[in-house]
């Protein structure tokens, strides 16, 4: 596995992403902004998400509810109320509503989408909470699997709250899927992409790992196909992730995708 190239404004901030930056998540699938969020808008995010995890405050996945591998069996087995992640984010402070609006990620979702741009609360819009035991590995997927658009054209903002790393169960993506076209027995029957063909190998070969410190902000395209394994360290990794979408691209009638309202985001010019 390979360190995770990455293309960031640390040297130049700006709130915008440079013609450079946008040709490599066009290209990749995916950028990392460092420090996108200072250490005051980390601080802040990560009380409530520590006081939410404490509390268990509804609405909660389980990582019961998962199956995943690493999972406990069920809810009453040992380790069975392991929180996966605290669901809603955006409804649970308005300090979610102020990372949200912050010029600096208005801004670079347009640009990533060249559109104006709403957020579905009813996918992501969560707190990752990564546990130290009986969290999963969650395998080769695509997020756009269980959404239903009009086109499979949004992009995911994720939060790191803390350091995340290999040891803690980090991201890893594979570049330029978001861009290639699969045949349906290159999943298996849950959408998860198959690691057991030849095919299939080759991609995964090239996977990269998203190292992040507190305040970096991972976008990655719907259609990039990414993993994680559990957390093998002593600490809860806390992350933060929203969805976004172009204003024209439209959630289907009748599917989960319009099981919650969405939020319109202002341009930022």
């Amino acid at each position: 596995m390979h360190p995770m190239q990455t293309a960031t404004t640390d040297q130049t901030p700006s709130d915008s992403f440079s013609p450079e930056e946008l040709d490599f998540f066009r290209t990749q699938g995916y950028i990392i902004v460092r420090q996108l969020a200072d250490a005051d808008t980390v601080a802040d995010l990560q009380a409530v998400a520590q006081e939410h995890l404490d509390k268990q405050i509804e609405p909660i996945e389980y990582e019961a509810d998962t199956h995943y591998p690493g999972a406990p069996e069920s809810r009453d087995a040992e380790g069975g109320r392991t929180i996966r992640r605290l669901l809603n984010a955006y409804d649970r402070s308005d300090r979610f509503h102020n990372w949200i609006m912050q010029p600096g990620l208005r801004k670079r979702i347009q640009q990533l989408l060249n559109a104006p741009v709403v957020m579905p609360k009813a996918h992501h819009n969560c707190i990752m909470t990564k546990q130290p035991h009986f969290s999963s590995d969650t395998g080769w997927h695509q997020d756009i699997r269980y959404w239903n658009f009009q086109r499979p054209e949004l992009v995911n903002a994720w939060l790191a709250l803390g350091p995340e790393k290999e040891e803690n169960g980090c991201m890893r993506l594979i570049p330029g899927t978001h861009r290639m076209q699969f045949t349906a027995d290159q999943f298996d029957k849950q959408l998860f992409f198959r690691d057991d063909t030849p095919q299939n190998q080759a991609l995964i070969a090239q996977q990269v790992t998203a190292i992040l410190e507190p305040g970096d902000v991972l976008f990655f395209h719907v259609r990039t196909l990414h993993a994680a394994t559990r957390n093998y360290s002593d600490q809860t990794k806390f992350s933060v992730v929203f969805s976004f979408r172009p204003f024209d691209n439209l959630p289907k009638d009748d599917t989960r995708s319009t099981s919650l309202p969405e939020l319109e985001i202002p341009n930022v010019d």
